[in-house]
Parts: structure tokens; sequence; C-alpha cells
């Protein structure tokens, strides 16, 4: 997502989404984030239906989320689907920072406030 500054990371799933997903395209680019800035701002553009993420993906999710828990800043959901919206506000929960999910309408305002603006 050329269109985000480089303090924000962004990713556009599509499609069907597997474990290899996340360990070639979105790892080293958390990676790299952190290095960088020290933390993650992190805008997630989801359309696809969830059933398109593999079980190996969802644990993926769930060991990226681990692995970098404490440099979390803003992560922001965009997607039409009301459940995956919904989840992500648990993340508040359990991982430190912000967490919002909006709709694809909303792309512009999830921009806004994913990069603090």
């Amino acid at each position: 997502m050329n269109y985000l500054p480089s303090h924000v990371l962004g990713m556009h799933a599509v499609g069907d989404v597997t474990i290899n997903d996340y360990q070639k395209a979105l790892l080293p680019l958390l990676q790299e984030q952190v290095k960088k800035t020290g933390k993650i701002n992190f805008l997630l553009v989801l359309e696809t239906n969830i059933q398109n993420f593999t079980a190996g993906a969802w644990c993926g999710n769930v060991q990226i989320g681990l692995k970098f828990f404490m440099r979390w800043n803003r992560l922001a959901i965009v997607t039409d689907q009301k459940g995956v919206k919904e989840f992500s506000h648990l993340f508040k929960y359990i991982i430190p920072g912000q967490y919002k999910g909006y709709s694809l309408e909303q792309l512009d305002e999830a921009v806004k406030w994913v990069t603090g603006k």
C-alpha cells in the first residue's frame, strides 16, 4: 500500500490467506517496521471472506500478535464483515495498543486514524 506513510504498514488481503502468507509476506515487514520505528501501526484491508483464512493462517495471526506483543501501537481492520470488525475489538483486551474496525467505505477514515492524523 504505497499511499501510507513510512511509519504505517498496510496489507490488502484478497482470496485465500495461508500461513505462508504470514511467514513470507507479513512477518518480514513487521520485523523491519519494529527495527525502524520500535512500534507497529498496521492497516489491514480485508476483502476476502474470513473463511478463506486457513487454520494455519489463524495460528500465524495469533503467533505474530504474541511475537510483537509490546510493539503494537495502532491496528485498523477495514472490512465489511461484521464479525471480523467485532473480533478486532477483542484485541484491546489481549494485546496492548489501540484497535479499531472500519467498513470498506470508511477506508480514508481508517488511514487517518492509523497514521495518527
